[in-house]
């Protein structure tokens, strides 16, 4: 079962459809409709009234036809008889009067039906039959485009585009609007023109003199279109009307912009009145945006229904004149009477017949009429021709509206859309001027500047602003059109972060952010205007920029002279510069960038970074597996003194290190390092003390690791190592050793000259035991990690460890722990990682003193006591518990 919603009415489309009708074709149909008409007629009375009378004629009269005429050669054979008196009684008995023929009434019948054949010509016969089927064919061809499979999905698309651009409640507001910014704007031009007053007495009463009729608002033709519909309310042309709410907000709107002009200080703008619509007119007129937009690429792309409407003209205008062609000498071809001979003599007795056809006026006259009424459809014809060869159809420009100040943005359309433009315009232009509400991208951005102003307002950007570790107000908007307007009454916020934002803009309203320090833009292309620009250059420091392509960097990014932070994550060339798009000396302005982080694919070190060596101190590069094949750009960078070079497939130390003497931390981790022959030349980088090279493939450490004197931390990490030379133990300095997940079986007992180490870790490797002289020289040591070896057993001497505050002892073969655990006052409230079971093995009393804090500890903060580790971080001693107990578990 279908409900009556769901059936269309049959006549439907062709209501639409007359949208697209010029009066030309409205005035065809018309002329097809009365042709079809005649024809039928024609027809109607053929088939009930069309016969022929015949006669037969005499011989002799025949013969001596010459000497009388045919209608005096029939009254001279009548016999006459003696007249009778008028007074006389008639005579019922007398007898007939005329002609004897001797024929009976079948003869008289089978002589017709034979005449009629014989007698008459083709056209009496079939013209109406045949003037029905050429009228069927133009009814046919008239409305063909319409309904042609590759343009009839088009034209009802576009049609159904046209009538929700004209329900649009959103639609009456922008022209509204455009119609108060085009009145605002001609009477600046007024002001500016006018002449000055002559005397200051006479300046007020000419500032408050009343302007003429047309400076009141009322001279626009679209304010003039809404207040005409609000008087006369004429019938709307689309489908449904547009609602009452929409039609209030115009008339309000347009008696603002009356009461605006007799104000008499019109130079000053006053803030923008919105009319919001609520969530559902919005959402829907930004699919609408979005549907005009597919549309019209759609359409731009061929010209089909251009081309299917000029095969149809054509077609029709040859068929004009095909049918003129042989209709119109047929109208002297019908005749009243016609001669027959029929053969059939034996059955008659005669041979000539004179016959009548009874339909030979009427049929005269109705070709007459259709032969006038295809005239006058092939001149409309030739008319249409003319005006689609004459007129640029594949072209439409909206010449009325791009007068108009907020409209001037409308693109000009071709080939399909274009025609349907022209040929609607020919209808009514006001259904364009709706439809080009669509198509402007001003119009698209007030609407999306009046969503976020309904949906991101300031409340709730307020409460969206979270703090992080260091105190700092953040925000992060994800997905959005543009950026809200109340975004720049944030005064308090320092890190904005946007991400996938299409249109994003600062306009001069982001001077009133004095707080913004750190900006970051996910694969967001930020606009920057003129004044706004002036604002970043002197309060932006930190700057994120993760883009796909090199093309996405704004340009501003690079005159941002007070930036100290820029940080680059996307794919990016060497070839003449860091990308593509920066040229050389790009980066001259950027005199204050202090860190730069690039995390792209490089084939070389940036030469331009040379413009900013003088104030970059940290370069990070992460190059995702890309091999960096020239590091010769470090050279220049001298004042340098923390460099990263992260999975850049580096196979040896690079020689230009030797150029950084003031490098300081040197992190080479996620590398293919095999071997530290080079190590020796960084023996005159007296100021490093940071040397990470984990996760490489180093086999040995070479004994010229000795000469980094000042060495603090070194981190081997995750490396092949099996042995460690005892030129590592030369180095005084050193506080934190990571060895974790290499190859070492022992740990050598010269680790007791590391007196200052306060970190050692030696998981992941495949130790038995630890040298005594561990417990005796490390005596500033604070976290000790050697878990996942295999320990049997802890030698005596951990209680003079009196720091230690971390001891991991986790998936080894320890079978006991010894009770002078419980003499190191770091390790209490969880300082001690160690299965369940086994932390069970010790006294009671051990247990008890390590799982409550030490009471000599107290006036310590948990943050001194628990010093930050690069091996493993730092839990609550309820997490370690509960970890431990986990551990047992499994």
């Amino acid at each position: 079962m279908f409900s009556l919603s769901e059936l269309a009415p049959l006549n439907q489309h062709q209501h639409r459809s007359k949208l697209l009708k010029p009066w030309w074709e409205v005035f065809m149909d018309y002329l097809v409709v009365l042709m079809l008409m005649v024809s039928v007629l024609a027809c109607t009375e053929q088939l009930s009234r069309d016969r022929v009378v015949c006669i037969p004629l005499d011989p002799l009269t025949t013969k001596n036809s010459s000497r009388y005429n045919s209608s005096s050669a029939v009254a001279d054979v009548v016999l006459t008889a003696p007249l009778k008196q008028e007074n006389s009684s008639p005579n019922l008995h007398s007898t007939a009067q005329g002609r004897r023929t001797h024929l009976v009434y079948q003869q008289y019948v089978y002589v017709s039906q034979v005449c009629y054949h014989e007698a008459l010509p083709l056209s009496s016969r079939f013209f109406p039959y045949l003037a029905l089927m050429q009228s069927l064919v133009l009814v046919a061809s008239g409305s063909f485009w319409l309904h042609f499979p590759h343009t009839s999905s088009r034209i009802e698309h576009f049609l159904t585009i046209l009538a929700k651009c004209c329900e649009s409640p959103w639609t009456s507001q922008a022209l509204s609007h455009a119609a108060q910014q085009e009145n605002i704007h001609t009477k600046e031009v007024n002001v500016e023109t006018r002449p000055l007053p002559p005397s200051s007495s006479s300046s007020p009463q000419v500032m408050c003199t009343r302007r003429p009729s047309r400076d009141s608002g009322t001279d626009s033709p679209l304010l003039q279109r809404s207040d005409s519909a609000s008087t006369a309310a004429p019938p709307s042309p689309c489908p449904s009307t547009l609602s009452c709410s929409s039609t209030k907000s115009s008339i309000s709107l347009s008696s603002q912009v009356l009461l605006a002009s007799s104000k008499p200080t019109i130079m000053t703008k006053g803030p923008r009145q919105v009319i919001s619509l609520d969530r559902s007119d919005g959402e829907q007129a930004r699919a609408l945006f979005e549907k005009v937009r597919k549309f019209r690429s759609h359409c731009e792309s061929s010209s089909v229904i251009y081309k299917v409407y000029l095969a149809q003209t054509i077609f029709k205008l040859l068929m004009v004149l095909l049918i003129g062609s042989y209709t119109v000498p047929l109208i002297s071809s019908f005749s009243f009477t016609h001669t027959c001979h029929p053969e059939q003599q034996s059955l008659v007795g005669y041979t000539t017949f004179e016959c009548i056809h009874v339909l030979s006026s009427l049929l005269r006259k109705l070709l007459v009429v259709y032969s006038t009424l295809l005239g006058l459809y092939g001149l409309l014809n030739l008319y249409t021709l003319i005006w689609i060869l004459h007129s640029s159809l594949h072209q439409y420009s909206f010449h009325s509206l791009k007068d108009l100040s907020s409209l001037t943005d409308i693109p000009n359309l071709r080939n399909d859309l274009a025609f349907l433009l022209n040929m609607l315009d020919q209808y009514d232009h006001l259904r364009a001027q709706r439809l080009s509400v669509f198509l402007s991208p001003n119009s698209e951005s007030r609407l999306m500047e009046e969503n976020l102003e309904r949906r991101w307002g300031e409340e709730k950007l307020h409460s969206m602003i979270s703090m992080d570790s260091e105190g700092c107000s953040r925000l992060q908007l994800v997905a959005l059109p543009q950026l809200p307007p109340a975004l720049f009454t944030l005064t308090q916020l320092q890190i904005l972060k946007l991400e996938l934002i299409t249109d994003a803009r600062f306009t001069a309203q982001v001077s009133n952010m004095s707080s913004l320090r750190e900006l970051h833009l996910y694969h967001c292309s930020a606009a920057v205007d003129p004044t706004a620009l002036a604002v970043l250059q002197e309060r932006l420091e930190v700057l994120h920029l993760t883009f796909t392509q090199v093309s996405e960097i704004p340009s501003w990014v690079l005159s941002l002279r007070n930036l100290h932070q820029l940080h680059l994550s996307g794919r990016l060339s060497s070839e003449g510069g860091v990308g593509r798009g920066w040229a050389l000396g790009s980066l001259r302005q950027l005199r204050h960038l202090r860190v730069l982080v690039i995390q792209g694919r490089l084939q070389r070190i940036p030469g331009e970074l040379c413009e900013v060596a003088g104030s970059l101190v940290r370069l990070e590069v992460s190059n995702e597996g890309t091999r960096l094949l020239a590091l010769t750009g470090l050279k220049r960078m001298s004042d340098m003194t923390e460099l990263l070079l992260q999975d850049c497939q580096l196979e040896r130390l690079p020689s230009a290190l030797v150029a950084l003497a003031n490098l300081r931390s040197l992190d080479l981790q996620h590398n293919n390092l095999r071997t530290l022959e080079e190590l020796l030349t960084l023996s005159h980088l007296r100021r490093l003390s940071t040397f990470r090279l984990a996760y490489n493939r180093i086999l040995s450490l070479p004994a010229s690791v000795g000469m980094l004197r000042g060495l603090e931390l070194l981190d081997l990490s995750n490396n092949q190592l099996r042995s460690l030379p005892p030129a590592l133990f030369t180095l005084r300095c050193l506080r934190k050793l990571l060895l974790s997940g290499n190859l070492l079986e022992e740990l050598p007992a010269e680790v007791k000259a590391l007196q200052l180490l306060s970190e050692l870790d030696l998981s992941g490797n495949r130790l038995e035991s630890l040298p005594p002289e561990l417990f005796n020289g490390c005596l500033e040591l604070r976290i000790l990690n050697v878990a996942h070896n295999s320990l049997c057993s802890l030698p005596r001497g951990i209680s003079g460890l009196s720091q230690l505050c971390r001891l991991d002892l986790r998936s080894n073969c320890l079978e006991e722990l010894p009770a002078e655990l419980g003499c190191c006052p770091g390790l209490h409230a969880g300082g001690l990682l160690v299965e369940d079971w086994l932390f069970h093995s010790l006294p009671l009393n051990t247990r008890d003193v390590l799982s409550h804090p030490h009471s000599t500890c107290g006036a310590y903060s948990e943050e001194r006591s628990r010093p930050e580790s690069d091996s493993f971080p730092y839990f609550s001693p309820t997490l370690w518990s509960f970890s431990s107990a986990l551990e047992s578990q499994i």
